[in-house]
């Protein structure tokens, strides 16, 4: 078969994505040039593609792309590819929504029982052999406020429940689902942080969302109450959260995202009281690449066929 869809895999690990298409039964339909992160694409190649597959591009590549049609993103978040001042109008982008839904949840639980359980303190304690009886904080009958109910959110509202919580949160097309008391729009976002007793930040990098957990937020939230966001560190003023820990106006936050990754040595957030910092691994996981597959091949299929591709950012909204 000549015409074959030329696509370029842009990833240092391309194994998975060439199995995943071969295991698809798409291979003899479409011609693959694979190329490392640190490796250009070469005039052909540039020439040729028509779909792509990359974690992000820089400026000025995409226009010299004549016949690219869809770029798939390798993540979830796609403000990279939104930042670009030459995004094609005419270009499909899809993102990697939703194949975080094993990992994230469960870290993000994890998280949840490191801030309520006092298992870090008796480590520590235990370093100079004390015995330190503390009682743990109970999440069963508490609170979770998540700020984004996407798939992400939703898998963790499922869990939550199991555990005895009660969940409300925003979303920006708010309707009723499972597991999830009350949703609400993001203009009642006020109503969400004076419930909560953990607040989720799962918030997309957007415009809107620069800022938005700023003093005049956090002054809405619990004395007791504590931050986790897992979603973009965009969304947060550091410097009002440093502030607020430090008061003690919220027992304090855990943040696996950041302005900058990795977080300079010098930032404020190693050192400020009532702050965690992760180091961004909420969403890796050992089968990641396999996930991400899944789905690119998902739309390659209906790439080929013509037929409607899953996960399409909206650009107007931003993800």
């Amino acid at each position: 078969m000549t015409n074959r869809a030329h696509i370029l895999l842009w990833t240092d690990s391309s194994a998975a994505y060439l199995d995943a298409i071969a295991a698809a039964g798409l291979a003899d339909r479409v011609a693959v040039d694979t190329l490392s992160r640190k490796e250009r694409p070469s005039a052909d190649q540039l020439a040729r593609t028509e779909a792509l597959m990359a974690g992000g591009v820089p400026a000025g590549l995409l226009p010299t792309m004549p016949k690219l049609r869809w770029a798939q993103a390798m993540s979830a978040g796609v403000e990279g590819w939104m930042a670009l001042p030459d995004l094609p109008q005419g270009l499909t982008l899809t993102c990697a929504r939703g194949t975080h839904k094993e990992s994230m949840p469960e870290n993000i639980i994890a998280s949840l029982f490191y801030v309520a359980k006092p298992v870090a303190i008796a480590v520590e304690n235990q370093k100079s052999a004390k015995w330190v009886h503390t009682v743990p904080q109970p999440l069963t009958g508490k609170t979770l406020g998540i700020l984004g109910l996407g798939v992400i959110g939703q898998e963790v509202a499922r869990i939550a429940v199991v555990l005895g919580m009660r969940v409300v949160g925003t979303k920006r097309r708010p309707t009723p689902m499972a597991n999830v008391s009350e949703v609400l729009p993001p203009e009642r976002t006020g109503e969400v942080l004076a419930q909560s007793d953990f607040l989720l930040l799962l918030l997309p990098a957007t415009p809107e969302t620069d800022n938005f957990i700023n003093a005049e937020r956090l002054a809405l939230m619990k004395p007791a109450a504590w931050l986790l966001n897992f979603g973009r560190g965009h969304t947060i003023n550091d410097a009002d959260l440093i502030a607020a820990a430090k008061a003690r106006k919220i027992a304090g936050a855990l943040l696996d995202v950041f302005r900058q990754e990795p977080l300079p040595s010098e930032h404020p957030f190693w050192k400020a009281d009532g702050i965690i910092v992760l180091p961004h691994i909420g969403g890796p996981h050992p089968q990641r690449d396999k996930f991400v597959a899944r789905l690119f091949v998902d739309n390659l299929r209906r790439f080929l066929d013509g037929d409607q591709l899953k996960e399409v950012v909206d650009r107007s909204a931003g993800y």
